[in-house]
């Protein structure tokens, strides 16, 4: 899929997966596009019998949160990480 969008591998990162096993895979980065929400981010390149999923990081830069009754993307508020003062 990545190949097919002209996505560049640029790093490779090692990933440990909740079994314990260890996985090497190449890195790119995307311009990412879902149900009219757009962001950047990393995406993985992955190998046959890899799941493809959205991860945490896409979701947040989306700014959306996930409705799992209704199967969907919904906007929210971005969360600002300072203290702002008058």
């Amino acid at each position: 899929m990545l190949d097919k969008a002209d996505i560049l591998p640029r790093v490779e990162r090692t990933f440990e997966m909740a079994d314990g096993t260890v996985l090497v895979r190449e890195i790119g980065f995307a311009i990412l596009q879902a149900e009219g929400f757009e962001t950047i981010d990393e995406v993985v390149f992955g190998e046959i019998g890899d799941l493809t999923l959205v991860g945490v990081r896409t979701i947040e830069g989306f700014g959306v949160m996930v409705d799992n009754i209704g199967h969907r993307l919904v906007a929210r508020s971005h969360l600002a990480a300072g203290n702002f003062k008058k």
